[in-house]
């Protein structure tokens, strides 16, 4: 079925592997774009979503290596911005040159992109979400006294890192400019790394210094521009019960109702799959028409020919496979 709108979001492997070099990132997302190209070829409307987290975290490295008194280290919101738009110009680059060898003329364009949380949103209080790197006691001790409205936790034994809030987003400060875009036959790039966390005050927003999870955000976004189809591509195929168990299973077509009863159940580890089904459920539920597909970028070529993967719906339909 063409002329679908449809949210894809990019999970790290689409970006960086090993390599952090502008070069090798590069290289990545333009073999990432020549997988995205086929939902074009076949007349899909495509807004495409990315995560942030190792690039954010080299930048914030690459800051605190280079700051001083007179060049301070930029806050964690403008980070984010800054990344978003880094990534999202390699990107848009990358989808323009595979566009052009597929002889179509789409464009593609970058959004930084604010995403409004709640300034009440329990993650203030209790931040969680590991950023930058590790450093020692007597290291985290210094900076603790330079910055002291910053958290610090010890982290398995590898020694202290930073934590901060990862609220849940509430809106997307661009949606309708993502609509407009796509009306006009344009590729969107969005919400990059969660988006640039903002909280309401009267008539502005205001940055401040979190991390929203990128599936969420592109849940949220899908949501709200009335999206017919979210894909969240990571790096399985598909996603498994009893993972790496002998009995372990595959999930295909399944349900929202089967898929809450697997969370109750434990099922999905809490730092990777489970917020990626989560956001999968939060989609469908706020457009139950609609379906939400978890699989790999290596797999999207099986999915639009076979609808192999994770396919999550209020009923189910087998897959063709």
């Amino acid at each position: 079925m063409a002329n679908r709108k449809i949210v894809v979001a990019l999970g790290g492997n689409a970006i960086l592997s090993k390599d952090a070099s502008a070069q090798a990132q590069q290289q990545a997302l333009r073999d990432t774009a020549k997988t995205l190209v086929a939902f074009i070829k076949q007349g899909d409307q495509l807004i495409i979503s990315h995560g942030n987290g190792p690039q954010v975290g080299n930048l914030l490295l690459q800051q605190a290596a280079g700051s001083t008194e007179k060049n301070p280290p930029m806050p964690l919101d403008t980070a984010v911005a800054m990344t978003q738009g880094s990534i999202g110009y390699w990107l848009q680059n990358a989808m323009n040159e595979v566009l052009v060898e597929n002889g179509l003329e789409t464009e593609v364009a970058t959004i930084v992109t604010q995403v409004e949380v709640s300034p009440d949103d329990p993650a203030f209080i209790t931040p969680t979400k590991p950023i930058g790197p590790f450093y020692s006691k007597a290291e985290c001790d210094l900076i603790k006294a330079a910055h002291p409205e910053q958290t610090f936790v010890e982290d398995a034994g590898r020694g202290y890192r930073r934590v901060v809030p990862s609220p849940r987003p509430i809106g997307v400060i661009e949606a309708s400019v993502v609509n407009q875009l796509v009306s006009a036959g344009i590729v969107p790039i969005t919400v990059g790394g969660g988006g640039v966390p903002v909280v309401r005050d009267n008539q502005r927003f205001v940055g401040r210094e979190a991390v929203i999870d990128k599936d969420f955000a592109s849940e949220k976004l899908a949501e709200l521009v009335g999206a017919d189809l979210l894909i969240i591509l990571t790096a399985v195929d598909n996603v498994f019960v009893n993972f790496n168990q002998p009995d372990q299973k595959r999930l295909e077509a399944v349900s929202v109702a089967e898929m809450k009863d697997y969370i109750a159940q434990d099922q999905f580890a809490k730092g990777s799959m489970l917020p990626k089904v989560q956001a999968a459920i939060d989609f469908v539920e706020s457009r139950p028409e609609s379906s939400a597909v978890i699989t790999s970028l290596e797999n999207v070529g099986r999915f639009l020919e076979k609808g192999d993967g994770t396919i999550i719906s209020m009923s189910p339909v087998p897959s063709q496979s």
